[in-house]
Order: structure tokens, then sequence, then C-alpha cells
């Protein structure tokens, strides 16, 4: 059986682990992200991890020469260069990924591939979660942003120019305070990313008046379990602006089956039931059937999908 190292770099923590040909993370480790440090920092200590997770592998007589990063940023997965990221990572922008961990690890720069940390994600979900067995599948992650991946045949819909996936970014009714559009960290406003992520969760306790003690959305589902009513309408117009949104991708893409991930989707029925209610809303008629099912492998799944970037063929590498 082939065996890779599947990476998943975020922006705080670095998580890496062996994974079979079969989907299967046999060990894993995690380092903190040096989000402050810059593109070699990080490469160097991703490559660290890497290097001993090979080393551990080889102890237990595991042969590991491939391996394959999931990573944040708007990743060109042609070149494996960071086209673009936030400030979550300084300096991350323009860092050659894939040659940088290629010549770091001693490995050949075709051994090593990368992709949008959610795209391994929702490759993962495909190849040994939720969407298994299905020819085509949307996922969309809610937590403190939102982001997507179509995965069509085993492959990633990346798009031209490398951003497909970030369906945070469109228009919701939803998005809005009275006629004004709220703003969205992307620089635009009205987004659905701007009402329906962890953080859009708490700034809607806020503006609709909530008096308690509350810093992120952790805090208000506590206060919404306990009755407060400005923390459940939160809730409430949070999954069902989720829900509409991933309604709406369902008519234009018409998946096998959707995946719902992220921290949002895994908060229980107070946002769960409100989603899918608007989410089935949404939907055609010839899609009524339609399965909405909860991300299965939990923070494994970055790192099975993007083991899967080298373990099988590398649609990751083709603009589709």
């Amino acid at each position: 059986m082939m065996y890779a190292i599947g990476v998943d770099l975020g922006g705080t923590k670095t998580a890496a682990g062996v994974v079979s040909g079969d989907g299967e993370v046999l060990f894993s480790e995690t380092i903190p992200t040096l989000n402050r440090d810059g593109g070699t920092a990080i490469l160097d200590a991703t490559a660290a991890l890497v290097s001993g997770l090979i080393s551990r592998a080889a102890a237990a007589g595991i042969a590991v020469d491939r391996v394959g990063v999931g990573s944040a940023g708007v990743i060109d997965a042609g070149r494996g260069v960071v086209v673009s990221a936030t400030d979550a990572i300084l300096g991350w922008a323009g860092t050659e990924l894939t040659a940088g961990m290629a010549s770091r690890l001693g490995l050949p720069p075709s051994s090593v591939q990368a992709v949008n940390d959610v795209h391994a994600h929702a490759l993962g979900e495909a190849r040994a979660g939720a969407a298994a067995g299905t020819a085509s599948s949307l996922l969309v992650a809610f937590g403190t942003g939102v982001g997507g991946s179509f995965v069509l045949h085993g492959e990633p819909v990346l798009g031209h120019r490398f951003v497909g996936g970030h369906v945070g970014h469109f228009t919701s009714p939803y998005a809005f305070d009275g006629g004004t559009p709220l703003p969205c960290v992307c620089g635009g406003s009205g987004h659905v990313e701007a009402i329906a992520s962890g953080p859009a969760v708490h700034g809607s306790y806020l503006r609709f008046g909530g008096r308690a003690p509350a810093t992120d959305a952790r805090a208000v589902f506590a206060l919404a379990a306990n009755g407060d009513a400005a923390a459940v309408r939160a809730i409430q117009v949070g999954a069902a602006a989720a829900g509409q949104a991933v309604g709406g991708l369902a008519n234009v893409l018409d998946p096998e089956v959707v995946v719902v991930s992220g921290g949002l989707a895994g908060a229980g029925p107070s946002w769960w039931e409100p989603m899918e209610r608007s989410l089935r809303a949404e939907l055609l008629p010839s899609l009524a059937d339609l399965p909405v099912l909860p991300a299965d492998l939990g923070n494994a799944a970055a790192l099975v999908g993007a083991a899967s970037l080298v373990l099988t063929s590398t649609p990751a590498l083709q603009r589709n």
C-alpha cells in the first residue's frame, strides 16, 4: 500500500499525518503556525514537522516519499505558489510552497503538491468521509469564515485563477442592517460570510441587543441554550442565511450530496435545523431529495484530502 504525508496548514496551527492509500490517518502531530514570522519560517517549521513524521513512519517500517499540503490562502496548485493570503498569516503571499517544501525535504518537486485547505477538506470527505463513493459533492464550511469546494469525479473545481470555493463572498439578503449591507472581511459588503460565519453570529447578537457578556459565537450558543432571546435570534438568522446560500449553490451545481462542515455545523440542532430548513426551502423541486449531511472526518479530513493529491492522480494541478 502507498502512504503519504498530508498537511493541513492553517492560520493558527499546522497539522500533519501519515495517511494510507485507503484514507486512514495512521498517526499525526500538530504545531503552532508561525503566522507572524513569514513564509520562510513557516516552511522551515512545516518541513521539520513532516521530516519527523517520515522518520517515525520509517521506524514503523513504512516508507513515505510524498507530501500533499492543504494551505490557507489562494493556492496556484499548478505552480505550488501562494497567490494571496490574508493577514492571518503575514508574509505568506508569494511563497513557493511546494518547491520550498521539496527542497527542504530532499524530495523531487513532483512529490509535493498543494491546494487550498478547504479544497483539501472536501477531498478528504469525498475520499473517505461523508461523501465517499459519490460522483460529485458540494462541501460548505461555516466557522471563522465561510468556504467551500465542489468535488467532481474526485477532482476539486479550482477555477481559472484558483479562487473557486470562495462561497462566502456573494450577496445574502440576510446580510443587511436595515437597508445597510453588513461589512465583510473581504472588503466588500452584504456577503454570506458577513452574516453566517461564527464572528458574524456574535456580531448579530450584539446588534440584536444582546446584553449578557459574550466574546464569541461559542458564548452566544451557550446563552441561547439558556433562553437568551437575542442569542436565539442571532443563531437562527445566521443559520437561515447559511442554508439559503447552500441551497442556492446546490441549484447551480446539482451535486449528488451536500456536506456541511465547520464549527457552526457541529454546534447542534439549534443551528443545524434552521440551516437545513432554509436550505431545503431554496431548492428546486427536482432537488427535493438531495442528501444534506454533516461532515464525517473532523480534523482528519484535510489531512486525508491533502494526501490524496499525491496518492492518486493529480487533478489539482489543472485549472478547471
